[in-house]
């Protein structure tokens, strides 16, 4: 296979304890291939952009004010010039040594798109709520679409940046998670899984709540039936 390049997309929101040390973990990782860094700050209220104007070797994009994950997602699409995505959540409960593992499928030619699923590996910390909301959700994507997906919500969504060609991602929020999935499952995509190591967050707030898991739910029961 020719050389390829990966992009690893960090989207920021107020993340100023947590942001330093994530940027310096993607870009220790040794990846095997070029790697490009793009950090997309969702209009940060913090000191999250003063700190990631101080590193080198990234890039960064900003939204005036903070519009969601799918949004910071598809402005670093836009800008993203890898052949493979990597979308890596900036708030430390995801590990990047994680990563090469994550690529392996697609380098292989076993898939078009890979997650990294919490409940195929390690979930430390995961709140009942979170835990019970993102199974079910799960659940719900097995039921409709037919597939063995165990963790749809995961953060660690890694896929050949071609797989989306032709789709076209909408999605303000949290609800990205179930709309790439349902557009490439539709589209005929391999997706498959890998096991990861999760920790929920030491530092900062968590962003997504229950309100975010009902418009999911809707998300996925509206993909199924629309063309």
């Amino acid at each position: 296979m020719e050389k390829l390049k990966v992009t690893v997309l960090i989207p920021c929101y107020n993340e100023e304890n947590n942001i330093l040390e994530i940027i310096d973990l993607v870009k220790r990782v040794d990846l095997g291939y070029p790697k490009e860094i793009i950090v997309i700050d969702d209009g940060s209220e913090d000191s999250s952009v003063d700190k990631i104007k101080t590193q080198t070797g990234i890039k960064l994009l900003q939204h005036k004010k903070n519009l969601g994950k799918g949004k910071a997602i598809q402005t670093g699409l836009s800008h993203a010039t890898g052949d493979i995505i990597v979308i890596q959540d900036a708030d430390l409960e995801y590990f990047p040594n994680d990563i090469p593992r994550l690529l392996e499928p697609l380098i292989k030619g076993q898939a078009d798109a890979v997650y990294g699923s919490r409940f195929l590996g390690v979930a430390d910390g995961m709140s009942l709520s979170h835990n019970f909301g993102n199974r079910f959700l799960s659940w719900a994507t097995r039921l409709l679409f037919k597939n063995s997906i165990t963790d749809i919500m995961t953060g660690y969504k890694v896929f050949f940046k071609n797989a989306l060609d032709g789709i076209s991602l909408d999605c303000k929020g949290f609800e990205l998670e179930p709309e790439i999935t349902v557009k490439l499952l539709k589209k005929g995509k391999r997706v498959v899984e890998v096991p990861i190591s999760y920790r929920y967050r030491r530092k900062g707030k968590a962003k997504i709540g229950w309100k975010d898991g009902v418009i999911c739910l809707w998300w996925l029961i509206k993909g199924k039936f629309s063309k």
